[in-house]
């Protein structure tokens, strides 16, 4: 998943990148709101963590002029300001949830992996296609009830497939969600990934669409 962070604070900035990179997200950061606009216009996120007092201007105006002009990214509002007119501008502004520093760092995990699940159709945190169960807050992988051991860009694959089922993934918006900035794949490499993933679930669980990408299915019982 592909996260923008928009946080003035570079220290706290690189915490948050270091945080989220660790648990298996991609990061772009913005330290000023239009930095962060360039990088909205520009890229396609999955969602946004975003402070309220940026060098430029409010977060939350940043994020009506958003929603305004009809981006639908779920965001994350991570700031110092707690009094309940500050929450209710953020909400306004269109927030689909708001977290006061300090901050545990697990709660901010947990509460964004809720957002971007609910904004794909998954109400509950564990995602299962078949015989195959993904725990999105473990980040565990089960199939037949049995661990899977994947690398962390296989679980990343399996991660956005999952949650992006029963649609077509492209291979460019597998490059772009998937992998770091300058690490994007071209298609062969991604192509091998995807092969080496499906070895490991079996089953037909990835299927390729011809032309268009891949996608999860549950595979059909054996007769």
């Amino acid at each position: 998943m592909k996260v923008l962070v928009v946080e003035d604070d570079r220290t706290l900035a690189e915490r948050l990148c270091e945080l989220l990179q660790a648990d298996g997200f991609r990061v772009d950061v913005a330290n000023t709101g239009a930095d962060a606009d360039f990088l909205i216009q520009t890229e396609r996120y999955d969602a946004l963590v975003l402070d309220l007092g940026l060098p430029d201007g409010s977060g939350a105006n940043y994020l009506q002029q958003w929603r305004d002009a009809g981006i639908e990214l779920v965001t994350l509002i991570l700031t110092a300001r707690s009094s309940w007119s500050d929450k209710a501008a953020g909400f306004n502004a269109g927030a689909d949830d708001y977290l006061t520093k300090p901050f545990e760092p697990a709660e901010l995990l947990f509460r964004l992996k809720a957002m971007i699940r609910r904004a794909k159709g998954h109400a509950h945190p564990q995602l299962q296609i078949g015989e195959l169960q993904l725990n999105t807050h473990l980040n565990q992988v089960l199939l037949h009830g049995l661990a899977l051991k994947l690398t962390a860009q296989e679980l990343r694959l399996l991660s956005y497939l999952m949650h992006a089922a029963p649609a077509i993934v492209s291979r460019t918006e597998l490059a772009e969600h998937v992998y770091e900035r300058d690490k994007e794949p071209d298609s062969n490499v991604i192509d091998v990934q995807i092969g080496r993933l499906r070895k490991k679930l079996g089953g037909d669980y990835i299927v390729t669409e011809r032309g268009q990408g891949y996608r999860l299915v549950a595979p059909r019982p054996s007769d």
